[in-house]
């Protein structure tokens, strides 16, 4: 018989980028496992462009499905993990059904980065492999065995070993 999947959800302020990485990435390093999910506090209503491309090219993952969408898409659902991936939506993010263990991994904003488009190119990128390596943390931790309060320790300290830069 095989558990069901954990449920996740990536949270950022616009929904734009580093919940977008994390989600598409997600589904690439664990389907079957997990079901992940992305929402914005305040949706931009667009996919940065580099977020797309970096997916395609770097990691052959089509992403075209994606969408900006707002948190209340997923109000009355039932998540195991909520990660924020900013400052804002962690200061902000809504009290969940079924209490999902909430941790908080922060990463630079590719919306804020300046510069050529391959200095913003190669910024994102790097953000996109900090979630990487997250993830697949993330990924080898035995939840199935752990006790919730060591899980949520667990799951905390991936966002504590790597702080964002200041670009």
């Amino acid at each position: 018989m095989n558990p069901q999947p954990f449920k996740i959800l990536f949270l950022c302020t616009g929904n734009s980028a580093r919940s977008i990485l994390a989600e598409y990435l997600f589904r690439r390093i664990a389907p079957g496992r997990f079901e992940s999910y992305s929402a914005g506090a305040n949706p931009t209503g667009k996919i940065n462009p580099l977020v797309l491309r970096i997916l395609k090219e770097d990691y052959k993952i089509d992403a075209s499905d994606a969408r900006s969408k707002s948190w209340t898409e997923y109000k009355d659902v039932h998540f195991d993990f909520v990660i924020t991936v900013c400052d804002h939506a962690r200061e902000s993010c809504p009290v969940w059904p079924g209490q999902p263990i909430v941790a908080h991994w922060a990463s630079d904003d590719p919306a804020k980065f300046e510069g050529t488009e391959e200095e913003k190119l190669r910024l994102t990128h790097n953000v996109a492999l900090q979630i990487q390596r997250r993830l697949d943390l993330f990924c080898s931790l035995p939840l199935e065995k752990m006790e919730r309060l060591k899980m949520a320790a667990a799951v905390g300290g991936i966002g504590a070993k790597e702080k964002p830069s200041d670009n």
